[in-house]
C-alpha cells in the first residue's frame, strides 16, 4: 500500500472550543480566614476587626479574591462582608467560597459574553486539556451555550473525541 497518508483530523469540519483560551488573566489569591479565629474556630468580633484592620490590603491590588474558611467554624456572613469593604479599593473582584468557586464565577461572567451563533450548525469540539485551572463547572456552561446553537458537540480532542450531543 504505497497510498498518500490523509490526515482526516486537519480535514474535518470540526471547530475546537478551548476554554482555556478564554482563561481570565490575573493573579488569584484565596484568604482563608481560620487564622483570624480563636483557635481556628471561634470569631471573637474585636480580634477579628484587629486583624482585618492590620492586614495589608495593598497586595490584593487589581487581583481576584476567594474568602473562604477551611475549618467547620460558623462564620457569620458580616465577617466576609467586613472583609469585602476592605479589599473593595484594591481587588478586582471577591467571591465567597475555595478558588474553584472563583474560577467558576470568571468563567460564568467570560461565558456570558460570548457570540455563539458563531457555533451555529457547526461541528463543535470543546478541548478537554488545558494548563490553566478551567473548572469543571466552565465545561457544563459552555456545553449548555453550544446545545443551543451547535450540530454536534464532542469532547477532548479531534483525532479522540467522545461525541456528546447530536441535533436531530
Amino acid at each position: 500500500m504505497a497510498g498518500e497518508i490523509i490526515n482526516r483530523v486537519a480535514q474535518s469540519k470540526l471547530i475546537t472550543f478551548d476554554l482555556e483560551a478564554y482563561y481570565p488573566e490575573g493573579s488569584r489569591f484565596a484568604i482563608d480566614i481560620k487564622d483570624w479565629l480563636y483557635e481556628g474556630l471561634i470569631l471573637k468580633e474585636k480580634d477579628f476587626r484587629a486583624a482585618v484592620a492590620a492586614h495589608d490590603w495593598t497586595q490584593y491590588q487589581g487581583a481576584y479574591v476567594a474568602l473562604f474558611c477551611s475549618t467547620e467554624a460558623i462564620v457569620p456572613t458580616w465577617a466576609y462582608m467586613l472583609i469585602t469593604t476592605a479589599l473593595h479599593p484594591y481587588a478586582k473582584q471577591v467571591v465567597l467560597g475555595e478558588p474553584e468557586v472563583l474560577e467558576t464565577l470568571l468563567y460564568g461572567e467570560v461565558l456570558e459574553g460570548i457570540n455563539w451563533n458563531e457555533y451555529r450548525d457547526k461541528s463543535v469540539i470543546i478541548k478537554g486539556c488545558s494548563q490553566k485551572p478551567v473548572p469543571p463547572n466552565a465545561y457544563i456552561q459552555a456545553t449548555s451555550h453550544l446545545l443551543g446553537v451547535a450540530r454536534k458537540i464532542f469532547y477532548g480532542e479531534a483525532c479522540s473525541s467522545v461525541p456528546l450531543y447530536k441535533r436531530k
